[in-house]
C-alpha cells in the first residue's frame, strides 16, 4: 500500500508515451460527441437550425484556453490525477476535490451514456446490412440495456489488465476510426443536398424541400455553444494519467495540444460535411422522432456497403471513449485516496499489473447507474448536460488555478516548462474564466428554465446534490486525517509521490 510520507511510491509505473497519452485525449473526446451531439442538438436547442457550426467554433475558443491551463498545470504537476492534484496544489484542497468529484461523477455518467448511445449504431448496421429482425431486436430496452453494460464492463477489464493492454486496444482503434470517419467527410463534401432530397425521395418515397433559412437567435446559439463545448471534454484525461507518463513534464503538454487540435479540426470537417449533404430542417425534424447519428444520415447518399462502413466506424469512436475515459475517472479516485481523503483501499495498486482495480471498479458501477439513468429518463441528454455542468466547473477552477499557482505554491510554479511569461498565464487565466464563466451561466439557466417534469431531470439539481455529497465525504476524511495528526498544510503544499 503506497504512503503519503517518506515518499514511498504509489505502485503506477511510467509506461505510457506520446501516443497512448495523445490517443487517450482523442479518444475521450471523439464519439457521441462527433456523430450524434451536432445533430442531436437540433432537438435539444430547438431553432439552432444552420447555425451549429459557428457554434461549434465559439465554444472552441474556451475549450482551447482550458487545454492551455491544463498544459501549464501538468508541466508543474505530472501526477495520476491530475485535475485534482492541480486545484488542490494550486488553489484549494476543497476546492480540488470538489471540483474533481464532479468531474468524476459527470464523466462516470457520460461514459454510461457513451455505453448506451453506442447500440443505436449497431441497430442501424443491422438494418443497413438488410437484417430488420435483429435490428428491430436490438431497439427492444432490455437488449439495449444488456448491450450498454456489455460494452462498458469489457473496457473496465480492459483497463484492469494494465496501460500495454490498454495501448494495444486504444491506438489501433484509434487509427480505425480516423480512417472509417474520413469516409464521412469525403462523401460529406461529394454530395450536396439536391443529392439527399433526390435519394430519400427513391429509398423512402418522401418529398422535402430543401433547407429553409432561419433567423438568428444569440440566444439559442449561446446555449448551443454551452452545450457544443460538451464536444472537447476528454483532452484533461491526458492529465488524469499523468502519473503514468514518460517524460511527463513535456509529453502531457505536447499529447494535450495534440488531442485538442486533432480533434477539433477533424471534428469540425465532420459536422460541416454532414450538414453539406443533408439540409439542417431535416435533421431537426428527424432528431425530435428518434436518435439520429451522421452515419445515420448520411446513409442515404451512399450505396449499402459504404453507409454500413461508416456506422461501423461511428460505433469504433463510441467503443474508444469508454477505456480512455475509465481510465480518467479511476485515476481521480486512485488521487484522492492517495492523499487521504477518500477511502484508502482504492489506491490499492495490482503488484503485476500495476492498475488501481478498486477505482476502475467503482468507476464502473458509478457508469452503471449513469446507463440505468439514460434508460429510464429515455434521454441520454440527461448525461450529456450533467457532464457540462461538471466540467465547466472543472475547467473554470483550472484556468484559475493558473493564476493563483505562483502566489499560493511558488517551488511548484518553477516547475512550468510551457507559457512560461507570466502575463500569458495572466491572460489565459481572465480570459478563460470570463468565457467559461459565461457559458457555465447559460447552461444553468438554460437547465433551470426547461420543463422536464421531475427536479431529478434538471441537471443543476443533481449536480447540486453530488457536491453536498462530495462535502460531506472530504470534511469526514480531512476530521480524521487531523485526528491522526497529518500536517494538511504541508501535504497539500507538495506534489504526490511518483
Amino acid at each position: 500500500m503506497a504512503k503519503k510520507d517518506g515518499g514511498v511510491k504509489t505502485g503506477l509505473t511510467r509506461q505510457m508515451g506520446i501516443l497512448g497519452l495523445a490517443a487517450t485525449g482523442i479518444c475521450s473526446m471523439m464519439g457521441a460527441g462527433i456523430n450524434v451531439v451536432p445533430f442531436m442538438i437540433q432537438r435539444n436547442v430547438p431553432g439552432i437550425g444552420p447555425y451549429v457550426l459557428p457554434a461549434f467554433l465559439v465554444a472552441a475558443v474556451p475549450a482551447i484556453l482550458a487545454a492551455m491551463a491544463y498544459a501549464i498545470l501538468s508541466s508543474a504537476m505530472p501526477r495520476a490525477g491530475g485535475s485534482y492534484v492541480h486545484v488542490s496544489r494550486s488553489l484549494n484542497p476543497y476546492l480540488g476535490f470538489v471540483a474533481s468529484f464532479s468531474q468524476w461523477f459527470g464523466l462516470s455518467v457520460a461514459i454510461g451514456v457513451v455505453s448506451y448511445v453506442g447500440v443505436p449504431f449497431l441497430r442501424d448496421v443491422a438494418f443497413g446490412l438488410g437484417w430488420p429482425e435483429i435490428g428491430e431486436i436490438l431497439e427492444l430496452g432490455l437488449v439495449r440495456l444488456a448491450i450498454s453494460f456489455a460494452f462498458l464492463w469489457i473496457f473496465v477489464l480492459v483497463n484492469i489488465q494494465g496501460i500495454k493492454l490498454y495501448e494495444r486496444t486504444l491506438i489501433p482503434l484509434m487509427f480505425l476510426m480516423f480512417g472509417l470517419g474520413a469516409i464521412v467527410i469525403v462523401v460529406g463534401f461529394a454530395h450536396d443536398q439536391a443529392d439527399f432530397v433526390s435519394a430519400i425521395q427513391v429509398k423512402e418515397g418522401r418529398q422535402i424541400a430543401e433547407a429553409a433559412s432561419k433567423a438568428f437567435d444569440w440566444k439559442i446559439f449561446v446555449t448551443a455553444s454551452a452545450l457544443l463545448f460538451s464536444s472537447f471534454i476528454g483532452f484533461d484525461s491526458i492529465a488524469q494519467a499523468g502519473g503514468e507518463a514518460k517524460n511527463p513534464g513535456k509529453s502531457l503538454p505536447i499529447a494535450i495540444a495534440i488531442a485538442i487540435l486533432t480533434v477539433g479540426a477533424f471534428y469540425f470537417l465532420f459536422t460541416w460535411a454532414v450538414y453539406h449533404t443533408v439540409p439542417w430542417d431535416f435533421i431537426a425534424t428527424e432528431s425530435m422522432q428518434k436518435d439520429i447519428s451522421a452515419p445515420g444520415l448520411l446513409s442515404y447518399v451512399l450505396p449499402p456497403v459504404w453507409g454500413v462502413l461508416i456506422l461501423a466506424g461511428a460505433a469504433i469512436a463510441l467503443i474508444n471513449d469508454l477505456p480512455a475515459m475509465i481510465l480518467s475517472v479511476s485515476r481521480l479516485m486512485f488521487a484522492w485516496a492517495e492523499d487521504g481523503i477518500f477511502p484508502r483501499s482504492v489506491a490499492r495498486v495490482h503488484p503485476v499489473r500495476k492498475t488501481p482495480a478498486m477505482a476502475i471498479v467503482v468507476s464502473g458501477v458509478m457508469a452503471s447507474i449513469g446507463i440505468l439513468g439514460c434508460h429510464l429518463a429515455s434521454d441520454f441528454f440527461l448525461g450529456i448536460d450533467i457532464m457540462v455542468t461538471s466540467m465547466l466547473v472543472n475547467f473554470l477552477l483550472m484556468v484559475i488555478s493558473v493564476y493563483t499557482l505562483q502566489k499560493r505554491n511558488p517551488t511548484l510554479a518553477k516547475g512550468i516548462v510551457v507559457v512560461k511569461e507570466r502575463w500569458k498565464q495572466v491572460f489565459i487565466a481572465v480570459a478563460g474564466a470570463g468565457l467559461l464563466g459565461s457559458l457555465l451561466i447559460v447552461h444553468i439557466v438554460k437547465d433551470l428554465a426547461s420543463s422536464p417534469g421531475a427536479w431529478y431531470f434538471h441537471s443543476t439539481f443533481i449536480w447540486i446534490v453530488v457536491m453536498i455529497v462530495a462535502t460531506m465525504i472530504y470534511f469526514r476524511e480531512k476530521g480524521k486525517l487531523t485526528k491522526q495528526g497529518v500536517n494538511l498544510s504541508e501535504r497539500f503544499s507538495q506534489l504526490p509521490p511518483e
